[in-house]
């Protein structure tokens, strides 16, 4: 089986490479300094600050294992493959409710960049996948557990 393809922005994928650069110089040695600490009580059958250092060891280790494979499957967006006549990734799009006529700004981002608190939506989301390939003016219609939400696409910019 393949592994999935990361999608990311180059910002995206600096700040994945900043992250896996944190834990493998920075916490790496901090919890490593915390086993040797832990190991000097006596003990480790009992000792739960080894546990706890061990646990956070095997965290940090899973997470470096990620960070390594979602940059070794990391296709980043070139901003000249982003155009303002239809939404792509990368594309910021200024979306209309058309119940409620709020106006929100979302920039289309690949799953491992959502953060949707900041504006930033996965392109698999609901409403990432219903705006995806669309053009300005069209009309998109979201399935969400409480019904279904229209939206008009008001705006996309690079």
């Amino acid at each position: 089986m393949s592994e999935k393809e990361v999608i990311l922005t180059l910002e995206g994928l600096k700040k994945l490479e900043e992250e896996l650069e944190h834990h493998k110089s920075v916490k790496r040695r901090v919890v490593a300094e915390r086993i040797k600490e832990a190991i000097g009580f006596g003990d480790i059958s009992e000792n739960s600050e080894y546990e706890d250092a061990k646990n956070e060891q095997a965290m940090i280790e899973g997470r470096i294992l990620t960070l390594e494979k979602m940059l070794r499957n990391a296709k980043v967006i070139d901003e000249g493959d982003i155009h303002t006549d239809v939404v792509s990734v990368g594309s910021t799009v200024v979306i209309k409710d058309l119940e409620v006529g709020d106006e929100i700004d979302y920039t289309i981002v690949g799953s491992a960049e959502a953060d949707p608190a900041n504006n930033k939506i996965s392109n698999e989301s609901p409403v990432g996948k219903a705006i995806l390939g669309k053009k300005n003016g069209s009309i998109v219609e979201v399935s969400v557990p409480a019904g279904k939400l229209q939206y008009q696409i008001m705006n996309i910019k690079k």
